[in-house]
């Protein structure tokens, strides 16, 4: 299996590198500042895993489609034309799309959508509260809107329709059944999400922690070997995790 890496030289880049060998998978290949060439990968891989910029899926949908080849992404901060280019690249290739690719994440999120299913947006507000090291530059992280997507499934809603994020200044009161967002940045926190659901007896409080980024290089090696030889489709990790 050739895997190839997307930044293979930043840090995710570097613990990708080390879990594709601990996989028994070949690096095929990685891109970078000074080699940016993704189709050439790309060409010469059986998946590329990608943990870039958002400012580059688009092209990178495009180049991704065109190899034929699995395409892995775990980058944040996308917007809404970005995940349709990712949805059109997954009509011709198999493409995992993950918020996170740690597994437990993945089993946090599953436990966030039956949650939301079983306490009524009525009575239970719905409040995610993340916090990430001082470089990451989007906010909310992929991961809290993971969360929030699954509590809204539960619930029946699209995320699009209740989200409430930066809330700042005279607010007014809380919308009833509005799924709100807290972000905190500081110091090298490698990932912290909480998932509250508040209501007027109880407050049900669901968190992980991360403490090493290399659980989601291991996820995301995982998904690369799961992906390659499936059919075109778009799939998350619940799927690699068959708790789909």
């Amino acid at each position: 299996m050739r895997i190839g890496i997307a930044g293979i030289t930043g840090r995710m880049g570097r613990l990708l590198t080390e879990e594709v060998a601990a996989a028994g998978a070949d690096v095929s290949g990685g891109t970078s500042r000074a080699n940016p060439d993704l189709a050439a990968l790309a060409a010469q891989s059986d998946a590329v895993i990608d943990f870039t910029n958002a400012a580059t899926v688009k092209a990178t949908a495009v180049a991704m489609a065109a190899s034929g080849k699995a395409w892995i992404l775990g980058t944040s901060g996308l917007g809404a034309d970005d995940e349709a280019a990712v949805e059109a690249a997954a009509a011709t290739i198999p493409v995992v799309y993950a918020a996170n690719f740690s597994a437990g994440v993945n089993l946090v999120l599953a436990l966030a959508e039956r949650m939301g299913a079983a306490l009524p947006a009525d009575s239970y507000d719905a409040e995610i509260v993340e916090m990430h090291h001082r470089q990451k530059v989007d906010a909310p992280s992929g991961t809290a809107i993971g969360m929030g997507r699954a509590v809204a499934k539960g619930r029946g809603q699209r995320l699009e329709d209740v989200m409430e994020s930066g809330r700042h200044g005279h607010t007014g009161a809380r919308k009833t059944g509005a799924i709100g967002f807290a972000a905190l940045r500081g110091g090298q926190v490698v990932g912290e999400h909480s998932l509250i659901f508040a209501a007027g007896a109880e407050h049900i409080v669901l968190t992980h922690r991360s403490f090493d980024r290399r659980t989601y290089a291991t996820g995301a090696v995982r998904a690369a070997l799961w992906a390659v030889g499936k059919p075109a489709g778009l799939y998350t990790m619940m799927d690699v995790l068959g708790m789909a």
